[in-house]
């Protein structure tokens, strides 16, 4: 048997091209028939479980997610607020960033049964195409989304396509974190993914806006991404206490985060 052509670019070369491939990988016959029934599976539970969860809203007036939801921005978040936050904003148009693997074939059926766009690419395998796509559609007025620490970890160390996209585009980058008073922890799972029980509450907390100048070198890109890193893990750190502050201690983090 032949072996397959081997590429005669120089590694860097090879490295470039990678984020520009959006091409799905070659599927057994197996994950082929489970892309459809999962799909549909899990829009089903969304279906199901997403209009019976409360949800209260922290800081949304200063990040603009509020008083105008359609103002566009560069939303980021952890893996493991997936089904609550695709609950939320579904069918608002938002466009999101969607690996091309398995997981991601199946995935995407999902999303975009709930009212989302996708633009195929991963921080792994055709990132620089799909920050691309993200742009076209910032620029025509759509949020665009990001699973930040996806698609497979590490888990709370945030990716730098944010920051990159908000240098482009000019428009800012609003961290989020939601967070479940009863939930589902799958624990074998390198994100920790909830699950909502039926009926519970759940506290979406929104840190300020994080704005990126369009000529922003090197030091101030990574500033940046410090800075989101810094944010993302402030309002986890909050949405996760929350249901176990006291009144007073809710309206004071409430306060600090809408003034």
């Amino acid at each position: 048997m032949n072996e397959p052509a081997k590429s005669t670019l120089p590694p860097e070369e090879q490295r470039v091209l990678v984020h520009y491939d959006t091409r799905p990988p070659v599927l057994t016959r197996w994950q082929r028939t489970q892309v459809p029934v999962i799909g549909w599976a899990g829009w089903a539970v969304l279906r199901v479980v997403g209009p019976t969860l409360r949800f209260e809203v922290v800081g949304g007036e200063r990040a603009g997610r509020v008083r105008d939801p359609r103002r566009p921005c560069i939303l980021t978040f952890w893996h493991r607020s997936i089904f609550s936050g695709t609950w939320w904003f579904r069918n608002r148009g938002v466009v999101v960033m969607n690996s091309t693997n398995f997981d991601g074939q199946w995935t995407r059926r999902v999303i975009e049964r709930m009212g989302y766009g996708t633009a195929q690419g991963s921080s792994t395998r055709g990132g620089l195409r799909g920050l691309a796509d993200m742009a076209r559609k910032l620029e025509a007025g759509f949020d665009a989304a990001f699973t930040i620490d996806g698609p497979r970890g590490p888990r709370y160390v945030a990716k730098p396509g944010p920051v990159l996209l908000a240098r482009r585009t000019g428009r800012p980058i609003v961290p989020f974190h939601i967070a479940l008073e009863h939930a589902k922890t799958l624990e074998k799972t390198w994100d920790l993914f909830q699950i909502p029980h039926l009926f519970t509450r759940a506290v979406l907390v929104f840190a300020p806006p994080i704005e990126v100048s369009q000529d922003a070198d090197r030091d101030e890109v990574e500033r940046k991404h410090a800075e989101m890193q810094s944010a993302l893990e402030r309002v986890r750190d909050l949405a996760d206490a929350w249901f176990s502050l006291s009144e007073a201690d809710r309206k004071r983090e409430r306060a600090a985060l809408e003034s």
